[in-house]
């Protein structure tokens, strides 16, 4: 028999394939996709399987006949992937809720290799960490969130602080919704890790882009993130076909160049919708930082690469035909005192220079007039940090295409900036200080966009109103404790209004009954 055939190929990993065998004989209908999910076994493998096996079919969907069906009894029913299954019956209406949650949340961005986890896995992440670790009283840190594991996490262990870090303003902003206590920060992890999350996590979870890049950059952002050296963890979801075992090697050989010790590594313990190609399934690693972890991340992010993905212009492979950004031509006669981001080398040579992420990690320590920014290709969410980041009476950046969403940009800077743009060329210009006392108040906090929004927010209630700092901390927001750059855009769009609501709240009269702004 050709099934025979296929299983001696298989050898030892035939496993996976007896039983796919198993449950296509169980009497249930099997859609292709569901039957990859299930046995954690890529597309192409399944379907060959299929090629030989005797079906019959309903619409898309297929099992073995049961007069059949004898004949294909493999009794493969183990599953060590899942060390928190006697847990899941308490926890059901948990992924039910989950699952709604994942239904309803932003759809996924295939430039940002986004594929759905299942709601069982989700909910099965946050159970793990509750046995394996102590969580009262810890932090924990999701690089990057698409999966929305922080939901689980803070709705299973209400006692453990959670944060997100992501560059997907929607998801930020869905998280935030839920109402739940989960602290959320911008972050392209490219261009670094928010401050206010570095060395903040006691436990770091990441389902990072599945390149050799991708995964060696999240993790060692993760790594950032712990502020406990010696007993921190890093959790990883990792996945590759059983087609593409040297794939996995070049991630692996990552992690060995972070000198992270693989505490422990649960096979295809995450489940997707989607990722036919890798089973849509990944493990789950257990990582612990050595003493050596440290400055192999330090070297790591000093030298990574923008390019980390797998689709979309900042994929591995369009990164190595990538074309200079047009505008070049007008920038000598722009003048600018300082050059920020990547640009040619033999252009305005006596010029300053600063990268990217320098530029948004810390204020530059001249006030030049001009400044001109090169975004290439892929980076384009950085935008209102970049312009945010400067102190410069002039701002010209230049981009790989024109703006999209200008509008939105506009409402984000527009307490600071008027902008232009003419093709792929953005024009920002420093506004006068506004005249009206709260619009001052929101200018203050984003002129000062390296420092916690709330600090600067704080010292311009107490110079608008008779305040003390105490009575002026106590009107601003919680979420205002984060730097401007680190905020998501709808905490940047809400500014305004949450200022001019803080300055009402300063002039109602003392025991009035009345509240902050929350």
């Amino acid at each position: 028999m050709a099934i025979d055939e296929l299983f001696a190929q298989a050898g030892v990993d035939g496993r996976r394939l007896r039983r796919a065998v198993a449950l296509l004989a169980d009497g249930r209908w099997w859609a292709l996709a569901d039957l990859v999910r299930e046995t954690a076994t890529s597309r192409r493998t399944i379907e060959a399987l299929l090629r030989e096996l005797p079906l019959e079919h309903r619409g898309e969907r297929v099992r073995i006949p049961a007069d059949q069906a004898k004949h294909y009894n493999t009794g493969t029913e183990s599953d060590i992937s899942d060390p928190v299954s006697h847990l899941m019956d308490i926890y059901r209406d948990t992924v039910a809720q989950i699952e709604e949650l994942i239904a309803k949340a932003p759809r996924a961005r295939h430039t940002l290799d986004h594929v759905a986890a299942t709601a069982d896995t989700v909910v099965r992440r946050a159970l793990l960490l509750g046995e394996r670790f102590w969580l009262p009283g810890s932090r924990v840190l999701c690089v990057g969130d698409h999966d929305l594991t922080s939901l689980a996490v803070r709705m299973i262990h209400p006692e453990a602080e959670v944060a997100v870090a992501d560059i997907d303003e929607r998801i930020l902003q869905y998280v935030d919704a839920q109402e739940l206590g989960i602290r959320t920060f911008w972050a392209d992890l490219r261009l670094g890790l928010p401050p206010s999350v570095r060395g903040w996590a006691d436990l770091a979870v990441t389902d990072p882009p599945y390149t050799p890049e991708g995964v060696g950059l999240f993790v060692a952002r993760a790594a950032e993130g712990l502020r406990d050296r010696d007993q921190g963890r890093v959790l990883l979801a990792y996945g590759a076909s059983e087609r593409t075992p040297m794939l996995a090697l070049k991630v692996q050989h990552a992690l060995y160049d972070l000198n992270l010790l693989t505490e422990a590594m649960f096979p295809d313990f995450n489940r997707y919708h989607g990722a036919e190609a890798i089973g849509s399934a990944a493990d789950l690693y257990v990582l612990r930082p050595t003493t050596k972890t440290w400055p192999a991340v330090a070297s790591r992010v000093d030298r990574l690469a923008t390019a980390i993905y797998t689709q979309g212009p900042q994929s591995v492979e369009s990164a190595r035909s990538r074309e200079d950004l047009p505008g070049l031509a007008g920038i000598e006669e722009f003048a600018p005192g300082l050059l920020a981001g990547d640009w040619p080398r033999d252009l305005l040579p006596g010029v300053p220079r600063v990268r990217l992420s320098t530029w948004l990690a810390k204020p530059y320590a001249a006030d030049p007039e001009r400044v001109a920014v090169a975004v290439p290709a892929g980076l384009e969410a950085v935008l209102p940090r970049v312009l945010l980041a400067a102190r410069a009476r002039r701002v010209r950046v230049l981009l790989a295409a024109p703006p999209a969403g200008l509008a939105d940009l506009a409402e984000l800077v527009s307490p600071v900036y008027d902008l232009v743009a003419e093709g792929s060329v953005l024009d920002a210009v420093r506004r006068e200080t506004p005249e009206r006392e709260a619009d001052r108040i929101a200018r203050r906090v984003l002129d000062n966009a390296h420092g916690k929004a709330a600090n600067s927010w704080r010292e311009a209630l107490v110079s608008a109103r008779d305040l003390t700092k105490r009575q002026a901390r106590a009107l601003v927001p919680g979420w205002a404790d984060a730097t401007v750059l680190e905020l998501p855009a709808h905490r940047l769009a809400a500014l305004p209004h949450a200022a001019a609501d803080s300055l009402t709240a300063a002039s109602r009269p003392a025991g009035d009954g009345s509240g902050g702004t929350g």
